[in-house]
């Protein structure tokens, strides 16, 4: 049986190419049925880091956000048509809107929705610890960002909200899968 999984791109950069490769590889190992979904920033950064055109042929089931409803991925969650959701990369916007319950973009919907409908919602938020970390540029400059406690704090409130699962790292995945392939 071919696991279908829906993964959310956000407008995160930090992280963004090691996800794509990552998910391209156990993809392949594991034979799974991956639809991606691009929030409008999502498609923006995918885009600004010349990916785009590698993941539309890795991933020919990738969607763009058109409005919180458009795709539909909503439904499909609810039909439990894909076995989980994952959002990796996350930025901060996403991570504050899913924990304050905020549900106006297609991710932020689509999670809020998911946990309602008992679909498991894994989430890869890069600025989960205090301090700094130095992210990859288009290019291949380097870039020195701080973290906010505000975006700390809404990390930690996800990691107490019940359907959601917080990544520490996009490394993670491969054993979900593997938890989810058993399962079936």
């Amino acid at each position: 049986m071919t696991i279908r999984i829906a993964w959310g791109i956000t407008g995160c950069g930090d992280h963004l190419k090691e996800s794509f490769d990552l998910m391209k590889e156990v993809t392949k190992e594991h034979n799974l049925d991956v639809r991606v979904f691009l929030s409008q920033a999502g498609e923006m950064v995918v885009k600004w880091y010349k990916l785009y055109g590698d993941l539309k042929t890795s991933f020919p089931k990738t969607f763009s956000e058109k409005s919180p409803n458009v795709p539909f991925l909503v439904g499909d969650l609810q039909l439990g048509k894909y076995e989980f959701i994952m959002i990796m990369p996350s930025t901060s916007n996403t991570v504050v809107k899913i924990a304050t319950g905020i549900s106006d973009t297609l991710l932020s919907n689509a999670a809020a929705q998911a946990m309602k409908a008992g679909v498991p919602v894994y989430i890869f938020p890069a600025d989960q610890k205090e301090g700094q970390i130095v992210t990859d540029l288009p290019g291949g400059k380097k870039l020195t960002l701080t973290m906010r406690d505000v975006d700390i704090e809404a990390v930690e409130k996800l990691r107490k909200m019940k359907g959601i699962t917080v990544l520490e790292h996009p490394d993670q995945i491969r054993d979900i899968i593997i938890k989810h392939i058993k399962k079936n």
